[in-house]
């Protein structure tokens, strides 16, 4: 019996669900992180200019090429190990450095970067970030480093995974640009657990910056909303007057509800994306199980004090948009069937008027053939009368006699004729209609 056919997207399907594996690291180490997106139109950027950049870095160390068309790379440079990611809008590097180094956060270790490769990035960073993963020492220990290498006020620390580690972080860019995690890490936890941590940290921070580019976006965009809504209350209130400008208030209305959908258009997908990445936000908080640490604050907590609070704007700047189409469609209609009705009475007035000019065209008709039977009739006795002048010697009878005589036969005859011309045209005209 011959095998089964195989979908030819089967293994490419089931491949997709491991192709971007988790790093393996063993505490001490640190990370150097960075996202880059194009300013605009990122989604639809050309992909082929991340591969490029990401090939002239490889080439700076001698380390082998990706595939053709991969979304994700790993592979040694120099002495560390590189982790690259493109994702629909951006593109992560990650750089894992062995050991700790002399000075906590050194912004040297960005260096692994060159200068004038990044100076060629297509795009600008989102985010950086430098990680710092070293074996857990004492609470009071934590503490202190915590205190040294992070803000106070805006400092968040929690235990996760069930206290395999403790992560800290104040979500406040450094003097060198950069964000900065600690991982305190406890004895013997696997290295794929420590890779995991460390990813979902990167993550977090790259999610919670793309989504913010929705608020910025929102709040370019609410003063633009607030002259429309205000214009829009205008003229509703306009259409209560019933002033009979319903023409021009109906275009005004249209101009409107063209721009509000423009404007939808263009934020659309922003707003889409804001929902997104802030649905990944929360979910990777979630996966760490967090606990709470010495009485600080917990990563949830941070996130609920200081970012959901951004969210809840651009979702009520959505809805608030979604709003104003809805009314500014509804007034339209609204004042599209007013028009119509209007219209409508019109057409009937002009018909009620075009029926009384027929019926008065048909009176003036009527009289006119009235007319002109006379008319035709008067002729037509005056030449019967000389036709038969010459009848009156031998009938006895005076002109005055002969033309009473024929009169009335005549002007019967010029009626009938008429009468019969009229039914003919009627009848030859009513199939044409």
């Amino acid at each position: 019996m011959p095998p089964i056919q195989d979908h030819p997207l089967r293994y490419r399907l089931a491949n997709e669900l491991h192709a971007r594996p988790f790093p393996a690291l063993t505490a001490p180490v640190r990370a150097v992180y960075l996202a880059i997106k194009q300013p605009f139109d990122a989604a639809s950027r050309d992909r082929s200019k991340d591969m490029a950049h990401l090939i002239a870095l490889l080439d700076r160390y001698g380390t082998q090429h990706p595939q053709p068309g991969a979304t994700h790379f790993s592979g040694r440079i120099g002495q560390h190990t590189l982790k690259w990611e493109q994702h629909t809008e951006f593109v992560t590097y990650t750089v894992f450095l062995s050991g700790l180094g002399e000075r906590a956060f050194d912004p040297a270790d960005f260096e692994v970067f060159p200068e004038d490769w990044l100076e060629e990035a297509p795009g600008m960073r989102v985010t950086s970030a430098m990680l710092r993963i070293c074996e857990r020492p004492a609470d009071g220990d934590i503490n202190r480093q915590i205190d040294d290498w992070l803000v106070p006020e805006s400092v968040a620390v929690s235990e996760v995974l069930d206290g395999d580690a403790v992560v800290a972080a104040d979500f406040r860019i450094d003097p060198a640009g950069h964000q900065r995690f600690g991982v305190f890490v406890k004895q013997g936890v696997g290295e794929r657990r420590v890779g995991r941590i460390v990813q979902r940290l990167c993550e977090i921070e790259t999610y919670k910056a793309m989504s913010m580019l929705g608020f910025t976006r929102m709040n370019e965009v609410s003063p633009l909303m607030g002259e429309i809504d205000n214009e829009l209350t205008g003229l509703m209130q306009a259409m209560t007057l019933n002033d009979g400008g319903e023409e021009a208030t109906l275009k005004a209305l249209l101009a409107i509800s063209a721009e509000l959908e423009k404007l939808s258009a263009e934020t659309s997908f922003r707003l889409g994306a804001t929902g997104a990445y802030e649905a990944l936000v929360a979910q990777r908080i979630k996966v760490l199980r967090e606990e709470r640490f010495k009485g600080r604050q917990t990563f949830r907590e941070f996130m609920t004090r200081r970012y959901d609070p951004a969210m809840r704007t651009v979702k009520s700047s959505e809805r608030r948009l979604e709003s104003m189409v809805q009314r500014a469609t509804r007034a339209a209609d609204l004042l599209r069937t007013r028009v119509e009705v209007g219209r409508s009475a019109q057409n009937q007035q002009l018909l009620e008027s075009m029926n009384k000019r027929a019926e008065l065209q048909l009176r003036l008709q009527e009289t006119v053939e009235g007319l002109s039977v006379v008319a035709i009739s008067y002729y037509a006795v005056s030449l019967a009368g000389y036709l038969l002048y010459p009848l009156t010697g031998l009938l006895g009878i005076s002109k005055g006699e002969l033309t009473a005589l024929v009169t009335l036969p005549v002007v019967l005859v010029v009626w009938w004729m008429i009468r019969r011309i009229k039914l003919h045209a009627g009848a030859h005209d009513g199939p044409d209609m």
